[in-house]
């Protein structure tokens, strides 16, 4: 058994939470192949191949992936399957574009969001907002994968393993670069924070999730959002955490305005501790929360951010 895993590369740089932790959910499948991908992709290259669990690295480097468009990264990996019985990537943003492409090319089925590996054919992944794991049992000659990484733990640091070159596979020419509109940010990447606080509908305006801004800042945390305010233009959509956004579990979670809808709830359950403020006593977050805490958030919010 072997396993092919792209490394989530962004800017020549190896986002090593993500791909360690699909590291360590696939190991037990067999030797781990980590590909990285991009116009510069060495050190990520290097980078990857210091994760315990990972045998071998591939790197491809093109300016043809250097814009993390879908069909190019989904070629070069149809094109490198032979010999791998898995192909797998972390559920992000670039991998749930990805994958699908690649299980239509080999005419096999997408597991998404794998939650937990059962054994080379069997894996578990949450359905229904994260009310029911769902068993999921494939006889497609190769399986392909996207890892959701709040359930495992990353794996550690390993002896470097060898890194290689690879060619880069025919463009398809099915899209283009245009452009890139990134938010700048100092601020911890959402999905790997320690730490994330995040702000709902009840904030009440863009203006004032400046509140939630300053609390996370305060506490070196990422800023989240609800779909709600989302919505709502309070926050732009890359904060966006839920069914429909990014899946977190940080050792802090603190929800301020949030209700708790179901959606919310299935991108941050995982979380180790859980806080929410919230002035309606009966909101269902405060079902999940660790702590909680009635009140007008436009006075507790300053009031914490002050005091820490």
């Amino acid at each position: 058994m072997a396993v092919l895993l792209l490394g989530e590369v962004t800017n020549g740089e190896l986002n090593r939470d993500a791909t360690a932790k699909a590291v360590s959910a696939l190991k037990s499948l067999g030797d781990v192949t980590v590909l990285c991908a991009g116009a510069s992709a060495q050190a990520a290259g290097e980078a990857a191949a210091t994760i315990d669990g990972v045998a071998k690295v591939l790197v491809a480097e093109d300016a043809l992936y250097g814009h993390r468009l879908a069909e190019p990264a989904a070629a070069l990996l149809v094109g490198l399957a032979d010999g791998f019985d898995h192909i797998a990537a972390p559920a992000t943003t670039d991998a749930k574009n990805i994958m699908p492409r690649v299980a239509a090319l080999l005419d096999a089925m997408v597991i998404s969001d794998v939650s937990a590996v059962v054994d080379a054919d069997t894996f578990e992944r949450p359905v229904y907002a994260g009310n029911a794991i769902q068993t999921v049992k494939s006889k497609d000659a190769k399986k392909v994968l996207t890892i959701r990484t709040a359930s495992f733990d990353a794996a550690g640091d390993g002896a470097a393993a060898p890194v290689e070159a690879t060619a880069k596979a025919d463009d398809p020419a099915l899209s283009a670069w245009v452009a890139d509109e990134v938010v700048e940010s100092d601020r911890p990447e959402l999905t790997s924070a320690g730490r994330v606080v995040s702000g709902g509908r009840g904030v009440g305006s863009k203006d004032d999730f400046a509140l939630i801004e300053k609390l996370a800042d305060k506490l070196g945390a990422a800023v989240g959002a609800s779909r709600a305010a989302v919505d709502s233009g309070y926050a732009p959509n890359d904060y966006q955490v839920g069914q429909t956004g990014k899946v977190v579990a940080p050792e802090l979670y603190v929800a301020i305005g949030i209700s708790g809808a179901i959606q919310h709830l299935a991108g941050m359950k995982d979380s180790k501790v859980i806080v929410a403020i919230n002035k309606d006593e009966e909101a269902p977050i405060f079902q999940i929360a660790d702590y909680g805490l009635v009140g007008d958030l436009f006075a507790t919010v300053p009031e914490l951010t002050e005091k820490l």
